[in-house]
Parts: structure tokens; sequence; C-alpha cells
């Protein structure tokens, strides 16, 4: 076989478990919590929240990944558990994605975690695709102390299939030609995109494995699982067209998303969060000089199902306030009562604040444009302008944490439509 395209996945394994071990152990610690049954999540002093990353000895407990922290503890009593660092994170994973882009610029980040690389480009340079990938990983491993599983094919979706194979620090090809022998035989649970609720409908379709859904009637599928169910059909026979995506996230869009430390049960939870996440958006907006003619709100379950919304603005906006409300009404409207695990606000349509903007009577008058926004979502005022201003500038000086916004912190009434 010969591929026209040769495609990586690079897959860190337990990203946070790893860089949290390697940070206490720089600090002195003499306990490697890679080596023992530990767990990054939740609250160490009050016990609870979820299990965002586990050890390989805690998975000899049967400890696994998004499974609330009191289970866990009951699985494995003597279990070590760490709070998340998120700053640690973002650091470490820049770090890795500019070393992966010296090596190759065709890089797609797509977690904190988890890249594609096109290595086509580079091939002829550095040879054979297996050969390259084992130099690389075991770099990583040398430059930094961590491993990571390595995935290659000539599609997307196989490579990220074969990076999830056995771990840890391991390549892994899968090829299309190599779906049968490799794929087909494994639970559908183990399929790219197959959550379980899909999995426990295909199972009452007698659906049990990548085989059976690869060979399985496609009306059928879409009948039960509308449009999805042919999403998983392709992803089974090794069907995915899709390509590296290499520009920078900021080109089209702008935005940011929070593992909670706790599943969020009440929408008062949500907001808290989603204010945090506003804030972060917004600035950056500002920072960059352009305003979002689309704001969306991203939800993942506890159950790791994905949903989100999105609203378009007539004008553009970088207000904190604006992007805040926006994104609780959108919230609002997509939430049905499962406990939240993830959140996430995203702006795209970006221009430039000094593209011209057509300026409308409720501009002039504070009001509010049903036309422009949601409803009970204000345009933004002069008076909000300048205090994003002034927040901004405290900020720069003395720090991200240096001021927080109270004011934004509205009673769930506020956020009722009209």
């Amino acid at each position: 076989m010969n591929p026209t395209q040769i495609i990586f996945h690079i897959d860190v394994n337990s990203a946070y478990l790893s860089w949290s071990a390697l940070k206490n152990l720089a600090n002195g610690s003499e306990t490697d919590l890679r080596e023992i049954p530990s767990i990054i999540g939740g609250d160490m002093e009050k016990r609870h929240g979820v299990v965002l990353a586990k050890s390989i000895p805690a998975k000899a407990y049967h400890v696994t990944t998004g499974e609330p922290i009191v289970n866990a503890l009951r699985k494995c009593p003597h279990l070590v558990m760490e709070s998340p660092d998120h700053e640690l994170y973002n650091r470490r994973s820049k770090e890795l994605m500019d070393f992966l882009s010296e090596i190759c610029p065709d890089i797609e980040q797509v977690s904190i975690d988890e890249c594609y690389m096109d290595y086509t480009p580079v091939a002829e340079r550095y040879g054979n695709p297996v050969t390259a990938a084992e130099h690389i990983k075991d770099s990583i491993f040398e430059k930094f102390g961590y491993t990571v599983n390595i995935g290659i094919s000539d599609k997307k979706v196989l490579a990220k299939m074969a990076s999830d194979f056995k771990k840890p620090n391991l390549v892994h090809t899968l090829y299309s030609n190599e779906i049968r022998d490799k794929m087909w035989e494994l639970p559908v649970s183990s399929l790219f995109m197959c959550g379980r609720s899909s999995v426990e409908t295909l199972r009452k379709l007698e659906i049990l494995t990548i085989g059976d859904l690869a060979r399985a009637d496609k009306g059928i599928l879409s009948a039960h699982l509308k449009s999805h169910g042919i999403t998983l059909w392709e992803y089974a026979n090794g069907i995915d067209d899709s390509k590296v995506i290499t520009e920078p996230a900021e080109v089209k869009g702008i935005g940011n998303s929070i593992t909670l430390k706790e599943d969020a049960c009440t929408k008062e939870d949500a907001y808290r969060a989603l204010l945090s996440l506003a804030e972060s958006v917004a600035g950056r907006l500002r920072d960059s000089g352009q305003l979002a003619g689309m704001v969306s709100t991203e939800i993942k379950y506890n159950t790791f199902r994905s949903v989100s919304h999105q609203t378009t603005f007539t004008d553009p906006v970088c207000t904190t306030d604006t992007i805040y409300r926006t994104a609780c009404l959108l919230f609002d409207e997509i939430w049905d009562g499962t406990p939240v695990r993830l959140l996430g606000i995203r702006t795209s349509k970006l221009v430039s604040m000094e593209a011209p903007v057509q300026l409308s009577l409720f501009d002039l008058n504070g009001g509010y444009s049903t036309a422009s926004a949601p409803e009970t979502v204000p345009l933004p005022t002069v008076k909000q302008r300048k205090l994003d201003d002034a927040l901004d500038s405290i900020r720069k000086k003395y720090g991200a944490d240096s001021v927080i916004r109270g004011s934004l912190l509205h009673k769930k009434e506020d956020y009722k439509k009209h």
C-alpha cells in the first residue's frame, strides 16, 4: 500500500496525571503519581468531583475517567488524589506543540493533550513513518519526561483509533487496508464518537462489534441514530475525507472551555463557569482587536454527550457582559438538567474593530435589539466598553486575578425570556 497521505495522531498518556507527577517530582516529592494508584480531579479536602485522569495502577482497580471520585475511592480506598493545575497543563501543552511544530509545521491541535500531524510533506526527509513516529515518541520522553502514543494512518479517524490501541508509550498503525484485521473485532464502544447512548442503541440492534456496524444496513442505522448513525457507519468502514487543518483557531474564531472540578448540577453553577469563560473570551477578542458576530455555548454532560447552540449578532460585539448574558441564554435553551462536566464559549464571524459598523437607533439610546441579540441581552453601551477597558488595563498590570467582576453574577430570574 502506498497511501496518498500519512497522518499521525499524537496523544499524551494520562496527560494531567503525568504533568502533575513531573511537577511534584521537580518540587522534591519522592513519590511518582504514575507509579501508584492515583487520580487527578475534584477537591482533595472535600473529596468530591470527578476523575479527570488516572494512573495505570489505578486502572487495575477499575477506576475510570469521568466517574465520581466517591465511586473511585470505594474501589480503591488508598487512592491518592491530586487537584488539577490548569495553568501548568496549558504550559506543558504549548511546549509540546511548539516542539512538534519544529519537526513538522502541519499540526492541528484538537485538545490540550492531542494533535494531528500531516506527515506527508516531510515523509521524504524523515523516511519510514513508523521509524519517524518512534523517534518522535522517544524524543518527547527524553526532552519532557512523559510518554505519548502515536497512531499512524491514511485517514484522520483511523489515526485517532490507532493511538487508542494498547498504551502507554507505543506506536500503532491502522491504514485503510488494516481495519478488518485490527479494528472490526473490537467492541463498538471502542469506535471514535460512539458514546454510551449509541452503544446501547446498537446493542438493541444486535450490533456489538465495529465489524457488525460496518456491515450494518445504513437505513436501519439512520432510522435509529439519525445522521450520527451514518457517521459511525462511515468511521467503521474507514471512510473519512477530512484533512489536517493547520491554521490557528484564532483565524476563524476565539473560544475557551473548562472541565469542571465538580459536575454543575444547577444553572447557578453553570453561570459562574460561563462568567469566567466570558471574561476570558471577551478579553482575548479585545486583545486581538476583533469583534464577534456569532457566539455559541457548548455543553458536555457527565455522560460524555455533547451539545451546542449558537446565535448571531447584527452588530459584532466584544464586551464581557453581552457575551456572558448570551452564553447563559443559549445554555438555558439546550440544558436538559443532566449534570454538566464541561462548558465552553466560542465566538466566530470575527471582524476587525477598525471595520466600519452600522449604528442602529438602539446603539444610540442604549436600548434592546431583538434583531441583533437574544431577548434580554442589551447591546453594549459606552459605559460597558469603558468598564471592560479599565478591567483589561488592571489585569495586564497586576495579573488576571487582580480584579473579579461580581456584578455579572445575576440571579437566574434575570435570564428568563420575556
